[in-house]
């Protein structure tokens, strides 16, 4: 017991738990209906960036399908290396995807298994790597990725932490997804609701002109449309457009 007490003392050290606890604090507060899903990525970026002492930068990247692309990143050399992990189509962040792990590897473990991108982030000034999926269910949508400039950058305590930062970031990627569904049902029945108007104005039209019954006018307006090829609403809007016209 008193050697795990020493592992966990060695690993806070030095650590800003205040800091990190209020980092934690403003994770669990983001939320997606109130301010861009860019912005609160880019929030989850630069705190992990400020309270994980070996990141100096990080990214997030989503997946389009089997295209990957990043969604948020700390500064312009974190955009770099990631564009250069999807250049080579292979590194730590789209390894971390794919298999859905927590990849914390150094350069020189790196050159091993992705050349490709280990070299050009050597001339990045890159030396120390960690990934970590953002799953939504049991399928991994993308990745938090931090970056460091010297080896050895992040510790074991550094894994669970990267773990908390996708945790979150996967919620918001998910009320981000729930928001934009509930936005274009709304949208939805916002234009059924005014199709319907438009074409029980036209209905009242056919029928004060021409006597029909509300089945009749409604007839009449559906066997234009087919005959026209055009949706049943616009032809009922020119229905209704029609009426000052022939009035004037």
């Amino acid at each position: 017991m008193e050697h795990v007490a020493d592992e966990v003392r060695d690993a806070v050290a030095g650590r800003d738990l205040d800091g990190l606890a209020g980092a934690l604090v403003e994770l669990s507060s983001l939320v997606v209906d109130e301010e861009p899903l860019d912005d609160v990525l880019s929030r989850v970026c630069a705190l992990a960036v400020a309270v994980i002492p070996g990141c100096t930068g990080a990214g997030v990247t989503l997946m389009d399908g089997d295209r990957p692309s990043t969604a948020a990143h700390s500064d312009d050399l974190v955009l770099a290396v990631d564009r250069q992990q999807y250049e080579a189509g292979d590194g730590p962040c789209l390894d971390a995807i794919r298999r859905r792990v927590v990849h914390r590897v150094d350069l020189d473990a790196a050159e091993q298994r992705w050349p490709d991108f280990a070299e050009r982030a050597r001339e990045l000034g890159i030396r120390s790597f960690l990934a970590g999926p953002l799953l939504a269910g049991d399928r991994a949508v993308g990745s938090l990725n931090l970056y460091g400039a010297s080896p050895q950058a992040f510790e074991p305590l550094d894994d669970a932490l990267v773990g908390l930062f996708c945790g979150q970031a996967s919620v918001a990627l998910a009320n981000a997804r729930l928001y934009a569904r509930a936005v274009a049902v709304n949208e939805q029945l916002e234009r059924a609701m005014a199709s319907r108007a438009v074409i029980e104005q036209a209905k009242g039209v056919l029928m004060a002109r021409h006597g029909l019954t509300e089945a009749d006018a409604f007839d009449r307006l559906r066997s234009w449309s087919q005959a026209r090829n055009r949706k049943l609403r616009d032809v009922a809007a020119e229905v209704v457009q029609a009426v000052p016209q022939q009035r004037g």
